[in-house]
């Protein structure tokens, strides 16, 4: 036996290192490969999530295809094995010029032709044939450079893969996203990618390439890697222009957060516009309706504490602050940036009515599930603003476990608000909110709403207010007990276009377009993608 792994050592004539030090070059090459090639994988499912939404099915999508792409690329890997070192040089430009690109691609797919799944699978397979083809090269590679049992290689090939993809997935999150962004973050690791694939090859295996394929490879990766710098060089520019694509050419503001991308419009607070993951959230125009149903008919009865899940644009804290009787406000808003910018944008500190200099109001930054389960207080009203139940990073909010934190954490005689999707377009969603809302111990009263601009979804409709569609905004009302009446709060101000009269036919016509039968969503089951 000792005889036989003797003769399985060496392999390395002709190379210009030692075995060991090949070994452990390409070791490191696999290293960083594999965390470049999870920094596409992930890059690919963030962007589509925001682009397109639902971030379950597209990382579904993603995955399900790259690895399928995987093991195509494998089969033809075979092929290439004569010739493994200038086949792993080009397919490492290849992918890295690819991989490094695709976050780019697919916004400029998005802002000008306003479709990008199919360039999203079409990525995802690229992308996953040109990984799956690195092993068994980088398997002949190892074999050329230190001989070993084939047990062993394949198992030291794994280890860096695996750990390269770990540090790729973390760098993704934590360094790359908030210091670079998700372009140029992507556009570097392509870089990266291209830089440590031809070093490796142009060095280490040099004597094993003829002067032409040297040539090749020198000319691809040097070609590569400008590519992506200039395209790092001028991304800023193609990022504004991509913006005025998706929200016209009155951008004032656009951040992107830890949690999400921020962008504001319009020159003034009667232009204004805000959207949150390219969806749509405030539209000036018509944000005060929206408001005024979501506030006014919960304030009717004790009202003394009042809790706003989400709402860090202040819009519904306006509506609150309103009342005299008042007396403390808490808002809990995941997303600082936000709060931020209603404090501090002219236009959007001007629209809330500077809700944020009351001394009543108390901002908590905070994920308002966590936050509600540590919470001890006991609030007269709950009004849950939050993003639109189909999103599915905020599908636990509208869980029937939230709504039984919610639940405990209203008085006796407390009312829970929610905006529960547009009714006449979603009603499966709607009405699966409110067997939510029931399942979690409340009794619901659903009412609708008629808004003249579809404010609060994505629209890649940039057009002038005719050519927007009058939309209905779904409401529940709820209680610990008996469900409340759908009315206006006495005693309070009077809302600048709601009417008793309008609210009491909302509700006739949201109860008479119930959906029975629907089940709650849980945590463990959640359901909202589900409607066709």
């Amino acid at each position: 036996m000792i005889d036989q792994h003797t003769s399985l050592r060496g392999g390395a004539a002709g190379l210009p290192v030692r075995p060991r030090t090949g070994r452990l070059l390409v070791l490191a090459a696999v290293f960083v490969c594999a965390a470049c090639g999870l920094v596409y994988e992930l890059e690919l499912v963030a962007l589509a999530s925001y682009l397109i939404g639902d971030s379950v099915t597209q990382a579904s999508v993603v995955l399900s295809v790259m690895v399928f792409a995987m093991g195509i690329g494998s089969l033809l890997a075979k092929r290439l094995r004569c010739h493994a070192a200038v086949g792993f040089g080009l397919l490492e430009a290849a992918l890295a010029l690819i991989g490094g690109s695709s976050a780019l691609v697919l916004y400029a797919s998005f802002a000008w032709l306003g479709e990008s799944q199919y360039v999203l699978v079409g990525f995802s397979l690229a992308i996953g044939v040109l990984i799956g083809a690195e092993i068994p090269l980088l398997m002949t590679l190892i074999q050329r450079v230190d001989r070993q049992d084939a047990g062993g290689a394949v198992a030291d090939l794994f280890a860096a893969d695996y750990v390269g993809a770990l540090v790729g997935g973390l760098a993704f999150p934590f360094l790359l996203l908030p210091m670079l962004g998700q372009l140029t973050g992507t556009l570097f690791t392509g870089s990266v990618n291209a830089a440590a694939g031809g070093a490796l090859v142009l060095w280490v295996f040099r004597r094993d390439l003829s002067a032409r394929s040297r040539w090749l490879l020198v000319l691809a990766n040097v070609s590569v890697i400008a590519v992506l710098a200039t395209a790092t060089v001028l991304v800023d520019d193609f990022e504004r222009a991509a913006r005025r694509a998706v929200y016209g050419d009155q951008v004032r503001v656009a951040v992107q957060t830890g949690v999400q991308e921020v962008v504001l419009t319009g020159a003034d607070r009667d232009s204004l516009d805000l959207y949150l993951d390219g969806r749509l959230r405030v539209s000036a125009r018509d944000e005060y309706r929206y408001h005024e149903a979501l506030v006014h008919p919960a304030m009717n009865g004790p009202r003394a504490r009042v809790l706003i899940l989400g709402g860090g644009d202040g819009l519904a804290a306006r509506e609150v602050l309103r009342y005299d009787d008042v007396r403390s406000v808490t808002v809990v808003e995941l997303d600082p940036e936000v709060t931020r910018l209603a404090r501090t944008d002219p236009a959007l500190s001007e629209l809330n009515g500077h809700a944020f200099r009351d001394p009543r109001l108390t901002v908590v930054s905070a994920d308002a599930f966590p936050w509600l389960r540590a919470d001890r207080g006991r609030y007269d009203v709950v009004v849950s603003d939050l993003p639109d139940p189909g999103i599915t990073a905020s599908t636990k909010l509208y869980s029937a476990e939230f709504y039984g934190l919610v639940a405990e954490a209203l008085a006796p005689d407390g009312r829970l608000v929610v905006h529960a999707g547009p009714l006449g377009a979603r009603p499966q969603t709607f009405w699966t909110v409110e067997a939510s809302v029931r399942a979690g111990g409340l009794a619901p009263r659903p009412y609708r709403v008629t808004g003249r601009y579809g404010g609060f979804a994505a629209s890649p409709d940039r057009g002038g207010d005719d050519d927007r569609e009058r939309e209905d905004w779904g409401f529940l009302l709820a209680g610990p007990g008996a469900a409340p009446q759908v009315v206006l709060g006495a005693g309070g101000p009077e809302p600048r276009s709601l009417e008793g009269p309008e609210l009491r036919e909302g509700a006739r016509e949201a109860a008479g377009a119930r959906l029975p039968g629907l089940a709650p969503s849980t945590l463990i089951h959640p359901r909202y993608w589900e409607e066709v």
